[in-house]
Formats: structure tokens, sequence, C-alpha cells
């Protein structure tokens, strides 16, 4: 077992904990974990609570709004022909299907465009360019790409192709020459949240047009794919992005679009209940594999088709294209980790960079983000692609892997992304180099504590703090994502009622008790079976850290205890 750091977080001030928790009617507990969320009083509680489309932002504060918006109603208009130019990832292909849908709605002469990964690549392409000119393209609008495609929007002016850059990736230093860029994270963009999605950025968009043309609340039927996307592209959940992923899973719960439940009853999910962890888990390895073995647009027919029978069609293609996906995922995983204990320094390195001609490229970004799960190391996987190893770049927390790359930047032909993932491009002479040059900037910034996993605890409770009401407040705290995660609970000197069992594939099973306390909490540990032969039933107490998950038995809602580390308690006895 690989050793974990716990680490409680500081405690805020208690009179502003007391004061919250009276001015609410709840627990100590509950208004220390608000306070950790950056709540301190009722009005605060009200807005994280019962988030509103009320308190969205005008979306003309975006930089370059107007011009956009203005540009695609003169498209409309003149009925000129606007294709609308995505990614083949689940952020791309929502934001696709949501700028299609809606102008399509207003009658415009639309068509979409997703590249294919493993012909063209991330990004807008002069191949991609020559082809919508064939087509009689006038304008681009450019979702979840397009913000370092600068040659590439150049080429498509010289062709009289105007480009709209609708985006929410880190600009490099020039900027395209696109008749509008909208990119909360542009140098100069006063727009007050800077963490939108993609399809959150999309539809600001749509917003805008709308409000232009007084049908300012036409866009919102669309925010179930803001919320897909918001979820699956691990976006902070909070400010803005927590309205809009709360009210498009409001969408999908109660009205799915043909396509969403189409997914929905293909993953085995109970429909009407569907939470962000499960879109992240569930629906959005379904939709990226498509993309990742062929033609993501499979993905965005499912979203626009009104047809149900086509909708289960195109989910269960997606469903097969993910088996298929898992299936090579497994192999190239087992191949990395035998590869990484044979050839990584795992004492002096703390970065790991693999690479494998035959390796497929639609799972090595996948591959990567497992082995910084095992490994807890800064990771890179590359594959061969005409004669240039590329591949994907996956960072643990608190370390910047863009930066790094940055670093690094001379020796590659290419890099982009953000802080916790990114692409890469590097001359296979030249990987010997990339790789000290990599570890040599982990090096400066990393310390050897660094690589040991950190469980970030925010509260210390008692099992008789868990009650009914307890878990129905926590339950509000949702949708759970980055910057508003699950709560993670310490409590101490809790012992088993039972033998624990091993069930899958090591996955620990077990029931916990505390102090004689008649509460009795059924807890399952995914990948911790080890401890099933290492706590002595009758004389071990133990720590414990977890999360509490409601799950459903016979009808009824019963708490779960989800145990993220065990350790014994030495005072045990």
């Amino acid at each position: 077992m690989q050793n974990k750091r716990w680490k409680l977080k500081d405690s805020p001030d208690d009179k502003l904990i007391l004061a919250l928790a009276d001015s609410l009617n709840i627990s100590n507990s509950l208004a220390l974990l608000l306070v950790q969320r950056g709540v301190t009083n009722y009005h605060e509680a009200k807005l994280y609570f019962r988030p509103s489309l009320d308190y969205l932002y005008d979306p003309f504060l975006m930089d370059g709004m107007q011009q956009a918006s203005n540009r695609i109603i003169k498209a409309i208009t003149d009925n000129q022909k606007i294709c609308v130019y995505g990614d083949y990832d689940v952020d791309g292909t929502c934001s696709a299907s949501l700028m299609y849908l809606f102008l399509k709605e207003l009658g415009a002469d639309v068509q979409t465009y997703i590249p294919n990964r493993l012909l063209e690549g991330y990004g807008i392409s002069i191949q991609s360019i020559d082809y919508l000119k064939q087509q009689g393209i006038n304008l681009i609008i450019s979702v979840d790409c397009g913000i370092t495609a600068v040659e590439e929007i150049e080429y498509a002016k010289s062709l009289n192709i105007d480009t709209i850059v609708c985006d929410h990736h880190q600009p490099k230093d020039k900027l395209p020459n696109a008749y509008a860029i909208l990119d909360p994270l542009k140098p100069g963009d006063n727009y007050p949240f800077k963490y939108l999605s993609g399809a959150g950025v999309a539809f600001k968009l749509a917003t805008a047009i709308g409000d232009k043309i007084g049908k300012r609340n036409m866009a919102l039927k669309y925010l179930d794919l803001v919320a897909l996307a918001g979820a699956a592209d691990i976006v902070p959940l909070i400010d803005e992005n927590r309205i809009l992923v709360k009210e498009g899973l409001q969408i999908i719960n109660t009205n799915p679009r043909p396509g969403i439940a189409a997914l929905i009853k293909c993953s085995r999910i109970e429909p009407g209940n569907l939470s962000a962890g499960q879109i992240v888990f569930t629906i959005a390895p379904r939709i990226n594999a498509v993309g990742r073995l062929g033609d993501a647009n499979r993905a965005v027919e499912l979203f626009t088709t009104d047809d149900p029978q086509k909708a289960m069609e195109l989910a269960q293609i997606l469903e097969d294209e993910n088996v298929k996906r898992r299936s090579i995922d497994e192999a190239t995983f087992s191949h990395a980790v035998n590869l990484v204990e044979s050839t990584v320094d795992l004492e002096n390195d703390f970065g790991i960079v693999l690479h494998d001609d035959n390796w497929h490229p639609g799972v090595i970004g996948i591959v990567a983000s497992r082995l910084v799960e095992k490994f807890n190391r800064p990771t890179i996987m590359l594959t061969t692609i005409d004669g240039i190893a590329k591949g994907s770049a996956r960072s643990i927390p608190g370390f910047n892997i863009y930066d790094a790359l940055q670093n690094c930047e001379d020796l590659l032909l290419q890099f982009g992304g953000h802080e916790a993932a990114a692409g890469l491009a590097v001359e296979i002479d030249k990987l010997n180099l990339f790789k000290q040059r990599f570890n040599e900037v982990l090096r400066q910034c990393i310390k050897k504590e660094d690589i040991f996993p950190e469980i970030l605890i925010d509260a210390k409770i008692a099992f008789s703090e868990i009650t009914p009401k307890f878990i129905r407040i926590l339950e509000q705290f949702a949708p759970f994502g980055p910057g508003n995660m699950r709560p993670i609970f310490l409590s101490e000197k809790v012992a088993l009622t039972n033998f624990p069992k091993i069930v899958g594939n090591n996955h620990l099973v077990a029931t916990f008790k505390q102090n004689g306390n008649d509460k009795v909490f059924d807890a399952i540990g995914f990948n911790l079976g080890f401890y099933a032969d290492h706590i002595d039933k009758n004389k071990d107490l133990v720590d414990i850290v977890y999360t509490i998950e409601t799950i459903n038995k016979d009808g009824k809602v019963f708490p779960q205890l989800r145990i993220k580390d065990i350790r014994l308690n030495n005072n045990g006895n």
C-alpha cells in the first residue's frame, strides 16, 4: 500500500462558525463546511443552496461579445453558410451541438465540423479550412478550440472566411486574427468569472444573440448540454458553473433530450437522479469513446436528434465503442505499469515520461491519468504519429504541468492545455533530452513529500453527528466537483462490527460503529482490500477517512461511507 498523508484543513474562526450554525439552525460541522466554501452568512448560504439563473453574469461583459453576436445575426439574416467547429471530447461535442441547435432554431444555414482525432488531431487545421471553403462556408464559429490557431485562422481569412473563436483554454502570447475572440482567459478581458467550460462560453454567446433579437431565454433549453460539458471537463463547480450545472442537471433529470435519455438507459443509471459524479465516471467515458477511437460526429448526432429510436441506436454505438476503448485501455495500462517499474527511477525521478510506437492515441490520456493515480507523479504518455511522438500530459494536485511544458518549449514541436492536463508533440530523437529537462523542472518545483498522495480532510466528526438531517443538508451541497468537492471526514477509534469482505477487484466492504454508539454504517473502500487481512475485528480500533454518500436499497435511501483510507489507531485500547 502507498503511504498517504492526512491533512486536516485549517479551522476558520470559531465565532463565525457558531454564528452561521445558529442563523441556519444547522450543526457546527455543517457550518464549518460552509465557511470553508466561502459561505459566511445567511444571504451567501441562500445563494449557495439555491443557485439561481438570476445570478448569471451579463454575457456582454465578455470582451468581443458585441462583435461576435452582431456578426452571427448578420450571417443568419444574409443566409450565409455557418460552420460550428468543435472538438472531439464531451465539452467540444456538447458545445457544437448547443450552438448548432440554437442557430438552426433561428433559421440559420448551419453545419458542424468535428475533426477526426486520429487523422487530423486537435483543433482547426489547414486541411479542414480547405474542406469548408469547398462547402461554401462564410463564417466559422470555433467552440472549445481555436484560441491557439493563429496560422489557421489567418489562412481562413485569406480565403474570405471569418472566424469567431469561442474558447476557454489558455491563450498563448499571440492571439489569432479572428473576427471576434470570446475567451474569459484572454488578456484584458474583464468577464467576472474565468472558469467556464467551452459549452459555458458557447451558452453565453447564444444568450447574447437571443438578447439582441428579443429571445433572451431561448438558450436556457440547452443548459443540459452545458451541465454535461461542465461536469465532464472538470471545471470548478463554483460561482456561475455551479448555477449552470445545477440547472442543467434539473433539465436532464426531469425532461432529458432523446440522446441523453438513451445514454442514461445504455449506462444502466436510474433515470431522474443523475449526478455530476455519474456524468464524470459513467456518461462522459461513453461520449469520449467515439472520439477516441474514431468519429466524434456520432456524439453530435446523438445530442441533436429528436428521434428516440435513432438516439438509442447511436447510444448503443457509443456503448460498444466504450467497451472496445476499455479493452485497449487495460492492455495499454498494464504495459505502461510494466515500463514504469522496469525503466523509471522512481527514487530520483519525480516525473514519468513513456513512449511506445504502437499505443493507441485515443487512450493514452486516460492511461496517463491512471498512472498519476497509481504513482502520484506528473505523467506523460506518447505514441508515434507520422514519425512524431505525440501524446498527453496529466498532473498531480498543486503542480502546473502547462508551466512545466513551457519550460521545455524549445524541445517541443507544439503543446497546449492547462494546469492539470496538456497535449504535446516532440521529435523522437529529442525524447531523451526532453525527459531529462522535464525531470529537472520537476526537481525544482516538487518536494519529495509531494509524491505521496495527500488526503485533505474537511472535518473531524463523530458518528453520532451523522443524522438524517445532517445527510439531507449535506446532499444539498451538490453538485460536487472541483472547487466544491464532496466533503471528506475523519472519524477516530471506530470498530468493525463484523469481518470485512473483499468484493470485485480488491474492494473492501465493511460495517463500522464508534464508541459503543448504536449507530452502525455500511462502508466500501475501492482498492482497499489489503485491509481485510490487516485489521483484527476483535481488538483493533481504526481511524477512517471517508465521504458520505446515499444508496438505494429496496426503495429506501441509506447512508454509505466511501472509505478513502484507514489507519490503525495506536491508542486503540
